[in-house]
This record gives C-alpha cells, sequence and structure tokens, in this order.
C-alpha cells in the first residue's frame, strides 16, 4: 500500500509538471525579432509572471508548420501574407494587427572596408563582383532565403533594383532565416549581407559591425503582421495584448520596428 501511495504521488507530480509545461504558450516569432522580442518578452514575464516561450525562424517555415497543426499559440511574421494566408484557412483568430514595417540594411563587419554611403548602399555588393571578376578575390554576399523568409525576398528585390542580382549569383551565400544570414554577413570570407536593420541595432551585432539602411523604395514594404493561433490560451492572449501597448511598442522602436503611420526613418 505504501508504494502504491509513492507511485500515486510521484504520478500526481508528473502530471503536475506537465501540466505546467503545456500552458507555457510557444510563439513562433520571425527571427528579425530574436533581440527585440527577447527584451519585450523578458519585461512581460517581470510584470505579470506568466511565462512563454519564444521561437525564432524564418517567418514562411513557421507559416507552414502552423497550417501542419504545429503547436504555436501565437504567431508574428516578418511578411502579412502569411498571416493573412492563415487566416484564410481558418488557422488564426482573426487576421491579427500590423505590429510594424521592417527595414532592410548592409551590413558589414567593422573593419572590413570603406561602409557604402547612404546615396549607394550597394557599393560593396559592386566592388565584390568587380574583384571577384578580375579574380581577385572571393568575398561572400550573405542575404535570406527568398523562398521563405521575408527579408531574403527584400534582399533580392534591392539587388535587382541595383542591377546586381544576376551577377552576384556567384558570391551570394544564404541564410536558412535572416538571423543566420547576419551571422553569414559577419564572418572572415564575406564582404557583408542584406539584413533585418533590427538585427543590425542589436548591441551583440552593433559592437561589431557597420551598417546602412537600403531606401524603402528599393523592394516591397515588409509589412510585419502577428496574430493568435485558433485555441490559444489565457497567457498567449495577454502578450498579444500586451504587445500592442506602448510600453511594447518603445522597446520595438529601439530596434527600428516602427508603425507605418508612425514613420519609419532611422533614428
Amino acid at each position: 500500500m505504501r508504494s502504491l501511495r509513492i507511485w500515486g504521488l510521484a504520478l500526481g507530480l508528473l502530471l503536475h509538471s506537465l501540466t505546467a509545461q503545456a500552458a507555457v504558450p510557444t510563439v513562433a516569432a520571425a527571427s528579425d525579432l530574436q533581440f527585440a522580442l527577447t527584451e519585450a518578452a523578458e519585461r512581460f514575464m517581470a510584470e505579470t509572471h506568466r511565462e512563454v516561450s519564444l521561437n525564432f525562424g524564418s517567418s514562411g517555415n513557421f507559416r507552414r508548420q502552423i497550417a501542419q497543426g504545429a503547436p504555436f499559440e501565437l504567431y508574428l511574421s516578418a511578411d502579412e501574407a502569411y498571416v493573412l494566408a492563415l487566416h484564410e484557412e481558418g488557422r488564426t483568430v482573426d487576421t491579427g494587427v500590423v505590429y510594424a514595417q521592417g527595414r532592410l540594411a548592409w551590413l558589414q563587419r567593422a573593419g572590413r572596408g570603406a561602409l557604402p554611403g547612404e546615396d549607394e548602399p550597394l557599393a560593396a555588393v559592386r566592388k565584390a563582383i568587380d574583384a571577384h571578376a578580375a579574380e581577385e578575390g572571393r568575398l561572400r554576399i550573405a542575404l535570406a532565403n527568398p523562398e521563405h523568409a521575408p527579408y531574403g525576398v527584400a534582399a533580392r528585390q534591392a539587388l535587382e533594383h541595383a542591377g546586381l542580382w544576376k551577377t552576384s549569383a556567384p558570391l551570394r551565400v544564404l541564410g536558412e532565416n535572416v538571423s543566420q544570414a547576419t551571422q553569414f554577413a559577419l564572418s572572415d570570407d564575406a564582404r557583408g549581407g542584406l539584413v533585418a536593420y533590427s538585427l543590425a541595432l542589436a548591441p551583440t551585432v552593433a559592437a561589431r559591425s557597420e551598417h546602412v539602411l537600403i531606401p524603402a523604395s528599393w523592394h516591397a514594404p515588409l509589412m510585419q503582421r502577428m496574430a493568435l493561433i485558433e485555441g490559444a490560451g489565457e497567457t498567449a492572449r495577454a502578450f498579444y495584448e500586451w504587445l500592442q501597448q506602448d510600453e511594447a511598442r518603445e522597446i520595438l522602436a529601439d530596434y527600428g520596428f516602427r508603425l507605418p503611420d508612425a514613420g519609419n526613418d532611422a533614428p
């Protein structure tokens, strides 16, 4: 009987632990939010004593996973089209809200070479292409994969705008998402890369790099939207609402995330 009671107690504790773990919602977030959303979530958890789990990756991959029933409760996409498509499929509570308009930046490691000016922000790409053609070196150009990463799509559009897409092909290295592309851009064999402005502003990145904004007119607007997934629990809903408040908006703005009607120029 005593062993049965011990076994029952152990089972009860296990079930309680599993229930507590299940109550923590998982958030699917675009990788350009890695630093901003982490800071926001830490503030939210400190104030509300509610816990959230953050999962960063490419928006396109998350869109596919949610469509297949992945157990996310809140989705923050770098491309609003993915959220709207999921809503059409009945996967989200509603169409959600736009939380920011993203910006693209040229990023390079400090000391790698002259930082391009605002009038020609992709001058370093052109010089890398010329050097490769003259067999004077092969420095890589990093960007996120345009197949599923919104910032990869924007990077391709910017390169096309500058007439550099085809000629940069031998030098391009693709990250699974824009966060990985940022790592590649700062690697030893890279001239730099086209990445999210928010990542260029992150302290750990900014401490060892330089950047210049790409004109917003060089690519389609990066309208970033978030929405609750059908069946989302109370904590996910509370976090979703908190992210729309002034305190969260200030954190996002520190990383270059601004609402379209608030202007989107660099500080």
